[in-house]
């Protein structure tokens, strides 16, 4: 049982350049690393406190909630996975939390519902969109048969946690509208559509699957967009998604080191390689976007640095820089998630370090 996280941990792994890296990663591979700019930001850790007899599991899932000061996050049950190794089931403890301004943890629920929480969405009517981006493979379900009917769906709550919808059907990955490919994020527009990345797979992968799936507001499927790939308009792991003021789907294509600008169709606009690896991102009104790297190093982004890069999507061209955190391994740590509040302030949800981490402006002056 203890490999059952190992297994459900589709880490991408890197393979010959010649088989997954196209012209258009070639180029930005071969770009100068920006690893260096202005930090405005002042680092605060452990703002967010969890009851006592409950610690952090990882996270990537971090929104902020309508009222602008309140943050909600996704959790992996105090371990990396919600699935427990040793007893073969769930761990019974809620995955979706609610945290006031001051740090206080003021509402949970989702028990049960997810096995690997990691993009979180605060609609327009305060709904909340979870991701769960794995799914039990064969193997798995004969050595866990408990794991059946676990994992690949987006789920809609109400604010206070009640399930309004599931797109997908929970522990089968496949394709729309039956199905989903182990989502990664899920957003929706001001018409209520759900725009949904696909997904977490291993790129080596001969099955692999990466595109956005559009859902209306009822939960019907209307289209998907891209495919695996290299080129434009495709994916590698399209890890978190957001709208621009013009309505454009920006997508953090994480393994082709790059973010993409798209229309709501689909159509390719341009691309950018300047924020890296991009694990998760956010774009404030002034088209301001902060993406996260959680993922650089020497094997697989050689010469970038983790790190929170901020820039113009006018030009691409990255302004501020925020360092990794420190840690014993020489790449640091960064989170995944990221979200802005309407003092400008930044929260990350980290997947190694574990909670979330909040970042002041110095504008703000707290």
């Amino acid at each position: 049982m203890a490999q059952l996280n190992q297994t459900w941990r589709r880490l991408a792994m890197p393979v010959a350049l010649g088989a997954v890296i196209g012209a258009s990663a070639f180029a930005q591979t071969a770009m100068a690393p920006v690893n260096d700019a202005p930090n405005p930001y002042t680092t605060i850790e452990n703002h967010f406190k969890l009851p006592e007899g409950r610690v952090w599991g990882s996270t990537s899932a971090v929104d902020i909630d309508r009222d602008g000061k309140s943050i909600w996050v996704g959790e992996r049950c105090g371990a990396n996975s919600c699935w427990d190794r040793d007893k073969n089931q769930m761990i019974p403890v809620p995955v979706i939390l609610k945290f006031d301004e001051s740090g206080k943890l003021v509402r949970s629920f989702g028990t049960g519902v997810a096995v690997f929480p990691h993009g979180i969405h605060v609609d327009r009517d305060g709904n909340i969109w979870v991701t769960d981006a794995r799914t039990p493979t064969a193997e798995d379900l004969a050595k866990y048969p408990d794991a059946r009917g676990k994992g690949s769906v987006v789920v809609k709550f109400s604010p206070d946690g009640r399930v309004l919808m599931r797109l997908g059907t929970p522990g089968v990955r496949g394709n729309p509208p039956a199905a989903l490919a182990e989502p990664t994020a899920a957003i929706t527009d001001p018409n209520g559509d759900v725009y949904v990345a696909e997904s977490h797979m291993d790129v080596t992968d001969p099955q692999l699957i990466a595109r956005i799936s559009v859902f209306d507001k009822r939960g019907r499927f209307l289209r998907s967009m891209g495919r695996a790939g290299t080129g434009p308009g495709e994916f590698r792991t399209p890890h978190a998604l957001a709208f621009d003021s013009k309505g454009n789907l920006v997508v953090a294509d994480r393994q082709n080191h790059r973010i993409q600008l798209l229309s709501k169709n689909g159509a390719f606009l341009r691309e950018y390689a300047d924020f890296s690896r991009v694990s998760g991102l956010v774009i404030d009104r002034r088209d301001v976007i902060y993406a996260t790297d959680s993922e650089s190093a020497e094997a697989v982004h050689p010469g970038w640095s983790r790190g929170v890069r901020i820039g113009s999507l006018m030009d691409g061209r990255v302004t501020t820089f925020i360092p990794p955190h420190k840690t014993d391994g020489p790449d640091g740590a960064m989170g995944e998630g990221i979200a802005i509040d309407p003092r400008g302030d930044l929260y990350t949800a980290e997947s190694i370090l574990r909670g979330v981490t909040k970042y002041v402006a110095a504008s703000t002056g707290r």
